[in-house]
């Protein structure tokens, strides 16, 4: 669709109005509702039309080149899984506009307050399952023409995540002075995470698979937010998961979900040792877990946005619990628990 301005030359709100206008969508005369977004700088609108379905926009800042874009590209390759997400119902590179299929409002995490214990464990393993099918089927199609495939969790990618804990949660957030010596000794214990992480055989990873990226609509879960998928060891979308920051998720269930995606995976012909699964999944939570308390105290101290404090003690516990865990932490729980009293 070609139009006479692009979006820098007009605000978001007539963007939205010029897309509906030309887009053939049957939206004409729709109301226009601004949804909350995301960390990044697109904005999204519900369109209401007086008859039919809801689509969602997404209006990012500029004009885009859908075809060159990550959300696109993963968007295509996960049709191919298949992995259910909405639909691509249209896009307007000159307004940097996408329209999408409306999935409704309702997060995993928001559902799951007003959920049955059997409606509860039934949407996990749908959701553990989903983790499987991406991974078994992510490996056979593997392919240079898709971006996720030569982008990885690597120890670079890894390193920069950890240092990002210390930079943005310990010095930003907390305010703590650390010395040369802790600094040193940081990167030491840093060092043995991540290059045992990146060592791991790798998979097509979601890389952000969480309560909040997982929407329900009609009993059937949905993945969203996908664009950033990339290779990674192959307990990282599950500790994302099972692990989440937003939710809380009792030992028991824990170990009955890691439990059901062995059994899935075994079941498609891969071998697994429970134990060490488990051991590499712990070591996995404890480097996201960091990772996530920087991103809290980035999203709190840089961009002003305090919502992220209420899930900083849960990610804590987590992370005590598997300081606590393995003798190998002991160093690391340490020098942690000299600065944050909630890991001593």
């Amino acid at each position: 669709m070609s139009e006479p301005q692009t979006a820098e030359a007009l605000d978001v709100r007539e963007r939205v109005d010029r897309y509906l206008a030309g887009s053939g969508l049957g939206t004409r005369n729709a109301r226009v509702v601004p949804l909350t977004g995301d960390a990044s700088d697109r904005k999204y609108f519900r369109i209401i039309p007086p008859e039919g379905e809801s689509i969602v926009l997404a209006v990012h800042a500029g004009p885009i080149e859908f075809t060159r874009l990550p959300f696109a590209n993963v968007a295509e390759l996960f049709s191919l899984i298949p992995l259910p997400s909405p639909a691509i119902l249209g896009h307007s590179d000159g307004l940097g506009v996408i329209a999408l299929a409306d999935l409704g409002d309702v997060t995993l995490q928001a559902h799951l307050g007003a959920s049955s214990p059997t409606e509860h464990a039934a949407l996990y393993r749908q959701a553990v399952a989903l983790i499987e099918l991406l991974q078994r089927r992510g490996a056979e199609l593997e392919s240079t023409r898709f971006i996720p495939y030569g982008v990885a969790f690597d120890v670079e990618k890894l390193s920069w995540e950890l240092e990002f804990f210390v930079k943005h949660f310990l010095v930003g957030y907390r305010g703590v002075t650390l010395p040369a010596a802790a600094r040193s000794a940081l990167a030491e214990e840093w060092s043995s995470i991540v290059q045992e992480l990146a060592s791991e055989p790798r998979v097509l990873c979601h890389r952000d698979y969480h309560s909040r990226n997982l929407m329900l609509r009609e009993g059937s879960l949905y993945i969203i937010d996908f664009q950033d998928a990339r290779m990674g060891p192959d307990t990282y979308d599950l500790v994302s998961l099972l692990r989440d920051s937003y939710v809380d998720i009792a030992d028991r269930e824990l170990d009955e979900l890691i439990a059901y995606f062995l059994a899935l995976k075994q079941g498609n012909g891969a071998a697994f040792s429970a134990d060490e699964f488990r051991r590499r999944f712990d070591l996995m939570a404890l480097q996201r877990n960091l990772k996530a308390l920087g991103t809290f105290g980035y999203q709190t101290m840089t961009r002003r946005n305090p919502v992220y404090i209420q899930y900083m003690p849960r990610t804590l516990r987590y992370t005590r619990t598997n300081l606590e865990k393995y003798p190998r932490f002991a160093r690391l729980r340490e020098i942690l628990a000299t600065h944050v009293e909630e890991l001593a």
